[in-house]
């Protein structure tokens, strides 16, 4: 099946896929959670811009984790055990770097789309 590179959902699901792992870090920033509370806080901080799903989410943690990003403590709730991840100061700096990129490419979207002014 042929790309169809006009079409909003190919971009849209291109700029979701690429800022995902940077909503995720965003989404931490505002304290420990479980996998299912972060998709609903990057739901919230996007405007349901970017609504990540659990085939999405988890790996990423995982990557976070193994790189050191990310905790994960497990929690006892109601006779259930679930994940609870934390951001780590190495997380911190992972989201700051990412802000400071993500900005600077915004700059040349506006540039690009006419509008000079940074959101």
């Amino acid at each position: 099946m042929a790309i169809n590179y006009t079409s909003h959902s190919y971009w849209n699901d291109i700029l979701n896929a690429s800022l995902c792992k940077f909503f995720i870090l965003w989404a931490l920033c505002d304290g420990p959670t479980h996998g299912y509370e972060i998709i609903r806080r990057v739901d919230k901080l996007t405007d349901s811009f970017c609504v990540p799903t659990q085939g999405t989410i988890y790996p990423v943690l995982r990557e976070f984790q193994e790189c050191g990003c990310v905790t994960c403590q497990p929690e006892l709730v109601n006779g259930r055990t679930r994940k609870v991840y934390a951001l780590t100061p190495k997380g911190q700096e992972a989201f700051q770097a990412g802000q400071e990129i993500w900005k600077a490419g915004l700059c040349c979207i506006n540039r690009a789309v006419g509008n000079e002014e940074v959101p």
